[in-house]
């Protein structure tokens, strides 16, 4: 079991030598000790995963050190070892570590690489303790560690406002789903007596019916509790209404967004909600709940994904439809569905954003689909890499082979559970799930078409228009603010020689092998892990161990859905596929005769239904006002004036009349010191 000390604390080491060390150990070392201590995780961690599939590991719990011991409240630091703790360290340190390697290539020209590498290291400590907590306050202590380490990650490149703006915004967004996580926890210690996971789950089926006087009310106290916990999962997951910091992550580093994506604070949220299953299923309404939040997410975010143009946040806005998925096969019951999605959904969309970085990387860091096209032949490894990824995001797959990539088994299990689970509510999840996933198909394929076929469209980029007339290489995203200074003045450059074959003269390039790597390893996954892990994940309750609640009622209802619905994937994709193709391949006016047809609808989703906008109205200019107010009328109108200024005024009228007094001959002061002894003598006469 010390194989457990060193996964999870080597990454924590690693980011202490590197971030204190920063550049007086040098950018090579601090890569080396990072990016070596998560290989080294990541290779202790498969066999710990690949026992539990041989069904030769048995659960465990690895004490640290006591922790709080205060009366009632008593809990210590432990690692918690079973099938769920080691899927999430497979999938975290397999990526995270993929990620590393790949940041060699990515930052190779950023200055600050030692803090880079540290933040990443510091992210990928925080996950892993909150996957082995045994307590939900260790859970909290991850689950806060993780935020921070985003905040940092985000905003790594602080000389950008944007890039300030967006970690603020993750930072704060969070706070909010946090603060119901956090009066979550405090329920279920003042109802159950502890905050041990264990025994919360072993008393969680007995609390089923039980009701809670609240201010003169009868409330469900599993449904208040769960509801609780699961607006913190609404927060760290980016679910429907505290979704907005998601997109706008996407100022960070490509490599952190496939860190946050992929596989590490987005899928928090899911994990816990799978880690306390026993307490969701002794509340139904709160199931309910989760189902509705997730089949709504998923195509909420699907629907603005169609119209993005920034290929990381046509990918972003994926990540959120695919979380929603998650959450609503848990809402159903089927939490060993929710996991298998969530760890082929870390293969593929980590594919997906390690190829958009090096696409980015190619083209000068232009994100704008708009200036690609015709990369298919000029950076072919990233082309199949993002195939791969694309053909497993909109499930790709042959049903009477019952072979596919990886989303086609675990994204069609989902909805094989929703319409087999019998309620109205996973019903609805069901034909939401399925009209998302032809949008997924439809905005996957429009990426790739855009990305990769067609004419190239690069003469029309200020990016590569600057980089053709100044020389400029790659390595100019080691300072991207100074990089969006200097485009400023492109368009008074004389155009390009070669502007008339679209390409502005300028030759994309093939990423080195250092970013080649990873993308090959995970198109493995992509391709692969849905087909070797389905039995498993999706009908093996021996699998589990009973770290999750299995509902085997579902798993047999499964088996017996109607054969469309086991096709319904299948045909959404193909329609996807086909209007893609037909929009930005065969016909490329009807994208615009659309949003020239239907601008309101465009407008609408472009604009990503308006949240921002909405809640700029709500929240932050009213507490724009209400600081205001605070600030210049009770602070500097009430407060300084009375307070601080008030007696500095005081003290200044008092000393232009002492200075009054101040004649400087002797008589004068000595008449003051008369007038002051028979003053004196008269008070006390008076007494």
């Amino acid at each position: 079991m010390s194989t457990i000390l060193l996964i999870v604390f080597l990454p924590l080491v690693a980011s202490i030598i590197a971030g204190f060390g920063n550049r007086s150990i040098g950018n090579v070392p601090a890569k080396i000790i990072t990016t070596g201590a998560l290989f080294i995780s990541c290779g202790l961690s498969w066999p710990i995963f690949l026992s539990y599939l041989a069904g030769t590991a048995e659960p465990g719990v690895v004490p640290v050190l006591q922790w709080v011991h205060s009366g009632a409240f008593s809990f210590d630091w432990a690692l918690r070892v079973d099938t769920l703790t080691a899927i999430m360290l497979v999938v975290i340190t397999s990526v995270s570590a993929l990620v590393h390697l790949y940041s060699w290539g990515y930052m190779d020209e950023d200055p600050d690489q030692p803090r880079f590498f540290a933040y990443l290291c510091l992210f990928t400590f925080a996950m892993l303790m909150l996957v082995t907590a045994d307590n939900l306050v260790q859970m909290f202590f991850g689950w806060e560690g993780v935020g921070l380490a985003s905040y940092l990650l985000i905003g790594f490149w602080f000389k950008k406002p944007s890039a300030n703006a967006a970690a603020i915004k993750a930072f704060v967004v969070n706070r909010v789903g946090d603060l119901g996580f956090m009066l979550g926890i405090f329920g279920t210690f003042l109802v159950f007596g502890t905050v041990s996971i264990p025994e919360i789950l072993a008393a969680a089926p007995g609390m089923a019916g039980a009701k809670l006087n609240f201010l003169g009310m009868q409330f469900d106290t599993m449904t208040i509790l769960c509801l609780l916990l699961f607006i913190g999962a609404m927060g760290k997951s980016a679910q429907l209404g505290l979704h907005t910091w998601l997109p706008d992550a996407m100022e960070g580093p490509t490599p952190v967004s496939a860190l946050i994506h992929a596989a590490t604070m987005v899928t928090a949220g899911v994990f816990m909600v799978c880690r306390l299953s026993p307490m969701f299923q002794a509340a139904p309404d709160a199931m309910t709940f989760v189902t509705f939040i997730g089949g709504v997410t998923c195509l909420f975010a699907a629907t603005i994904g169609t119209t993005q143009w920034d290929i990381k946040r046509v990918i972003a806005y994926s990540t959120c439809s695919q979380l929603g998925y998650m959450f609503f096969a848990a809402g159903v019951g089927a939490y060993g569905v929710a996991m298998f999605h969530l760890f082929t959904h870390a293969f593929f969309k980590a594919l997906l954003f390690l190829g958009a970085g090096s696409v980015i990387h190619s083209m000068h860091h232009e994100q704008d689909m708009r200036y690609y096209g015709g990369l298919r032949k000029k950076i072919p490894v990233t082309f199949w890499a993002m195939m791969a990824g694309t053909l497993a995001i909109t499930g790709v797959g042959i049903y009477w082979l019952h072979a596919g990539f990886a989303g086609y088994h675990s994204k069609d299990a989902i909805l094989e559970a929703a319409f087999a689970s019998g309620t109205d509510m996973g019903r609805s999840a069901f034909w939401l799930g399925a009209f998302a996933a032809l949008l997924t198909s439809f905005y996957s394929w429009r990426l790739m078409f855009l990305t990769f076929w067609g004419k190239p469209r690069w003469a029309q980029s200020e990016h590569i228009q600057h980089a053709v007339h100044h020389g400029h290489h790659d390595s100019d995203h080691a300072n991207p603010a100074a990089q969006e200074d200097a485009g400023h003045d492109v368009h008074h450059h004389a155009p390009s020689p070669h502007e008339d074959d679209g390409t502005a003269g300028y030759h994309p390039h093939e990423s080195g092998l250092v970013m080649l790597i990873p993308l090959i390893l995970l198109s493995m996954g992509a391709i692969f892990s849905g087909y070797v892990f389905s039995p498993f994940f999706v009908e093996s309750e021996s699998f589990w161990k009973g770290s999750i609640a299995f509902n085997e009622h579902l798993i047999h209802e499964m088996h017996g859905v109607p054969f469309w619905v086991k096709i319904s994937a299948s045909i959404a994709m193909l329609a996807g596929l086909a209007v893609a193709w037909l929009a930005y391949i065969k016909d490329t006016s009807i994208p615009g005769k659309f949003v020239a047809q239907f601008s309101q609808v465009h407008a609408f989703l472009y604009n990503k239904w308006y949240f921002d906008e909405l809640y700029n109205f709500l929240f932050v200019r009213p507490a724009f006002w209400l600081g205001n107010v605070f600030w210049k009328r009770g602070d500097v109108g009430l407060i300084d004036r009375f307070g601080p200024n008030g007696a500095a005024w005081i003290v200044e009228r008092g000393a232009v009349v002492a200075k009054k007094i101040q004649s400087g001959y002797l008589y004068s002061y000595a008449l003051v010191m008369l007038l002051g002894l028979i003053a004196a003598i008269s008070w006390v006469m008076v007494r």
